[in-house]
């Protein structure tokens, strides 16, 4: 078996790939109940609320392990991607004459790597905006009507997507982002199930199915609080 700097076998490789980027789906799911708040009218109770769930997801213990399980998570997924693709076309230096990926695969499956590169580039920046704001930057803290000393946040948040200048530069960001995402899940998600040996046809029509359902509610609903906050939100 070939080595590489991760894992020794392509067939470990795509184990990791399967286990990590099912784990990731789950995160988007918590992630996404968590930043609907931001949906709610501006109000001092909707500041609190969601700078207080910013708080115990960066506080609570068990969160924390839960929050680098992810980060460890993403680099695994991302790296092996990586690999993973170099790898395969390595192993087919020559294209076939009459070979037509476009008629055999979907668009989405022939470019995981592009579409995951441009996923990655999208957490970086999104962390460099709002997580590391909150954890190493100046952010203003306050007492909420509960007593929490909790960093504003949500002030943050709302006032980015908001930006007279860079606002609507950000929505379109984010949004083009949560297309890409679209359609990894929308290959990816079958494909992690198939990696695992979950493959019968009593279940891959289901499995199918619901992965294409994930694949645009999800991203839709991430889309839409950007939108919302710049075009349809109280200005704050």
């Amino acid at each position: 078996m070939a080595k590489s700097a991760l894992l020794k076998s392509s067939l470990a490789k795509k184990y990791w790939m399967a286990f990590t980027g099912l784990f990731l789906c789950t995160f988007l799911v918590g992630h996404l109940l968590g930043n609907l708040q931001l949906l709610l009218p501006v109000s001092e109770a909707a500041r609190d609320q969601f700078n207080e769930y910013a708080l115990f997801m960066t506080t609570n213990p068990a969160v924390m392990i839960l929050s680098y399980v992810t980060y460890i998570s993403i680099l695994f997924h991302a790296i092996d991607g990586i690999v993973l693709t170099v790898r395969n076309r390595k192993a087919r230096p020559q294209k076939y004459v009459n070979f037509k990926p476009s008629t055999n695969t979907r668009w989405a499956s022939r470019n995981m790597g592009i579409l995951g590169t441009v996923i990655l580039v999208f957490i970086v920046i999104h962390m460099q905006m709002f997580w590391a704001e909150m954890k190493f930057g100046s952010l203003e803290a306050y007492s909420t009507a509960s007593g929490a000393q909790v960093k504003d946040l949500y002030t943050l948040t709302i006032q980015s997507f908001q930006d007279a200048e860079y606002g609507l530069i950000w929505v379109i960001v984010y949004v083009i982002s949560m297309i890409a995402i679209a359609f990894h899940l929308s290959h990816g998600f079958a494909s992690g199930f198939q990696s695992l040996g979950v493959n019968h046809p009593k279940y891959n029509n289901f499995i199918k199915k619901f992965g294409y359902a994930f694949a645009i509610l999800i991203p839709l609903a991430f889309a839409i609080i950007p939108i919302y906050i710049h075009f349809g939100l109280e200005k704050i």
